[in-house]
């Protein structure tokens, strides 16, 4: 019975809603453009904002995630003001044999390795690809980064260990030296050395920032690339010690503890000496990104929260009309035992039906922009901010309409159906 009730004021709240529409459509397009433009600011800012957000995280995924590196320099929040920018030049560079003992004796480490990196030119016959980014790994790199080989295979243990010259290179680089695509088994130069290819990575393609990426990068044994480059005690190549965390490891406070121990204790630093190289977090790029948009969100609910505010007073109008020309009918309705929570219920309804109307209106607006091509940015309309602006829609509606409601479900039935 209730449900019978309910199924009936339903519809009789929609068909109302619809006559509003069409009674006088310029006055109701009018105040709901308020309505509609404001939730089209608002899911506008927040698609723009978690698409740049998503953009600039995956462009970061070369950084790692769940990695504390050993590093020369901090980065993140920058060098301390209060450390002479000198000291940081005069510390010592990370070892491979302090490499060696983090990788034999850290207990909260799951994966531990050491990487060298410097640009240099590669050839094959009478080709060649300048600005390279070579970069010497150990076995365990892949389980600290990620390394996608589309063609061919990883290294293997032996091969890392004995400075093989093997090398896996990017997309990028194989298309420009091997347009026919026969780029396994062949041998490239660099610094005038022979790396046989035994693999191509995946195309990872241009990323939003212009981090870089895999496809103009080349791989091989650590061991042979310090055959190519100096890697002296404060001058040269400086290369980073990157450790992969476990997971039940939260926050990676267990490994930055023994981390920082250990490789003061293999450095020989005395508890009062200062602590000569700096632990990095990638997250820490991450979360300094994080506060730009959380400050570009509320600049969304502050410039949407003024149209809707206007969309609100307007819907309100309609409703104070909407009551006023239904006048009698209430009467009639109450009348015939209508009870007041009957006309609350279908003038909220219908508020709130106006508004979802509006709102939907600016959600497809915000997804036909998402449409429209941005460069290397994907933006994307996430079913999170649909639903923002079905909910800020309703609530709009059930402030919009509450006032409305409460006159027209307070109207005495005798005085309402004397209304001219």
């Amino acid at each position: 019975m209730k449900i019978g009730i309910f199924l009936k004021l339903l519809v009789e709240s929609i068909r109302f809603a619809i006559q509003v529409l069409t009674t006088n459509l310029l006055r109701t397009t009018l105040s709901l453009l308020g309505v509609t433009v404001g939730i089209m600011l608002i899911i506008a800012v927040f698609t723009m904002v978690d698409s740049l957000e998503k953009n600039v995280k995956d462009s970061l995924d070369f950084l790692g995630s769940n990695v504390v590196t050993v590093d020369k320099f901090p980065f993140g929040t920058g060098p301390d003001p209060n450390y002479p920018w000198w000291k940081y030049f005069r510390r010592p560079n990370n070892s491979y044999a302090e490499y060696e003992f983090l990788n034999a004796n850290l207990k909260n480490a799951a994966a531990v390795t050491i990487v060298g990196r410097t640009q240099t030119t590669v050839k094959y016959g009478s080709s060649s690809v300048n600005q390279v980014d070579l970069h010497g790994i150990t076995y365990d790199f892949s389980l600290v980064y990620e390394v996608l080989v589309e063609q061919g295979r990883y290294f293997t243990q032996r091969e890392i260990e004995s400075g093989r010259g093997v090398a896996v290179i990017g997309a990028e680089i194989a298309e420009s030296l091997f347009p026919l695509g026969n780029a396994l088994g062949q041998d490239i130069k660099v610094k005038g050395q022979k790396l046989r290819v035994i693999g191509v990575m995946e195309k990872e393609g241009e990323s939003f920032i212009g981090t870089p990426s895999n496809d103009n990068r080349i791989y091989i044994p650590y061991k042979m690339f310090t055959k190519f480059f100096t890697i002296r005690k404060q001058f040269g190549i400086n290369p980073s010690i990157a450790v992969k965390g476990l997971e039940t490891d939260i926050g990676l406070v267990e490994l930055q503890y023994e981390l920082e121990g250990s490789l003061r204790q293999m450095r020989g630093l005395r508890p009062k000496e200062d602590t000569n190289f700096a632990m990095n977090r990638p997250e820490a790029l991450v979360d300094a990104l994080g506060g730009i948009f959380d400050v570009l969100g509320i600049a969304g609910w502050i410039i949407g929260g003024f149209a809707i505010l206007v969309g609100g007073f307007g819907i309100m109008n309609i409703m104070f009309v909407s009551v006023q020309e239904r006048t009698k009918i209430i009467g009639i309705q109450k009348s015939l035992g209508a009870k007041n929570y009957f006309i609350l219920f279908q003038f909220l309804f219908e508020s709130v039906f106006l508004c979802l109307i509006g709102g939907m209106f600016g959600v497809l607006i915000v997804f036909l922009l998402t449409l429209i091509p941005f460069g290397t940015l994907e933006v994307a309309l996430s079913t999170k901010n649909i639903l923002l602006g079905v909910v800020v829609s309703s609530v709009i509606g059930l402030a919009s309409g509450i006032i409305p409601a409460a006159k027209a479900a307070r109207l005495d039935p005798v005085e309402a159906m004397r209304a001219a």
